[in-house]
């Protein structure tokens, strides 16, 4: 799920102060404690070999964040895809793969296990 900045609801708007909120974005019951990350990902970027072996061959973490800039393609477990640009707000629920389009700088919130997990074996089958 992708929302534009513009596409948030304004929750309050008062001279010198915005703020928006999207309810309901993504359920984080039982995700344990939350890691806060960025990654800088270059066009072309396709994690979907580094994901092979893993459940599905695929991310198996929710992730929820936000597009600094560029643009990514997730292609979901059903087969669906949506792609996130620079202001994009998104949640990816477990099930997904990414495919950098242009340039991106991301921030992402995960379940730190789930998510370390999925990075361990991405960094094992770069090693390989």
């Amino acid at each position: 799920m992708r929302i534009a900045k513009q596409d948030i609801p304004v929750r309050i708007n008062v001279p010198g102060a915005v703020a928006r909120q999207k309810m309901d974005f993504g359920d984080a019951n039982g995700c344990g404690m939350i890691s806060g990350e960025y990654f800088s990902l270059g066009a072309g970027t396709d994690i979907a070999p580094l994901l092979q072996g893993l459940d599905g061959d695929l991310c198996q973490s929710p992730h929820w964040g936000y597009v600094l800039e560029g643009e990514i393609t997730v292609t979901y477990a059903d087969g669906h895809h949506e792609a996130v640009h620079g202001g994009d707000l998104f949640y990816w629920p477990p099930g997904h793969t990414v495919k950098v389009g242009q340039n991106a700088e991301v921030v992402l919130f995960s379940p730190q296990h789930e998510h370390g997990m999925v990075i361990d074996h991405m960094l094992k089958k770069m090693s390989a």
